[in-house]
């Protein structure tokens, strides 16, 4: 079964259950979906574009959030929170922090990086390697504390 079709087949549950939260995101989705459809692009989302899709609309939302508490708007931040998580149902499963550090020490030592300078490499391999289960912001914080360290 396609994103879309999950999608259409969990938003029609999400009306029936009167369930808002998941209405906003599941939504949010869709419209993300047929726009990238219409887009004048003439092809169907393949399983990786679907995955950056979603991530982008996490990652949308996780700076909305920033912005919202750093404003004391807990009313748009609660919001915002309740979108994430019905996205990211349609994510692979995130890894840990330990998880995460340990595949990049790997990566690290598959590269042979050892400074600062080889972060482009590495970060690289990283994102092809941990596309979907990891977030690039994380990703590049753990690189760079594992280099500079």
């Amino acid at each position: 079964m396609s994103l879309e079709e999950r999608i259409m087949q969990d938003l029609k549950e999400a009306m029936k259950a009167k369930d808002q939260a998941a209405l906003r995101g599941i939504r949010a989705i869709k419209a993300a979906i047929l726009l990238e459809k219409t887009s004048g692009s003439k092809h169907d989302l393949s399983g990786d574009m679907e995955m950056k899709l979603l991530q982008k609309l996490v990652k949308q939302r996780k700076d909305s959030l920033d912005i919202y508490e750093k404003q004391s708007r807990e009313d748009l931040a609660q919001t915002e929170r309740e979108e994430i998580e019905v996205i990211e149902r349609y994510l692979p499963k995130q890894l840990s922090e330990e998880e995460l550090r340990a595949e990049i020490k790997k990566i690290i030592a598959e590269a042979g990086a050892d400074s600062m300078k080889d972060m482009g490499k590495v970060m690289g391999v990283a994102q092809k390697k941990l596309a979907g289960k990891a977030d690039g912001k994380t990703m590049s914080g753990i690189v760079r504390e594992l280099l500079a360290g």
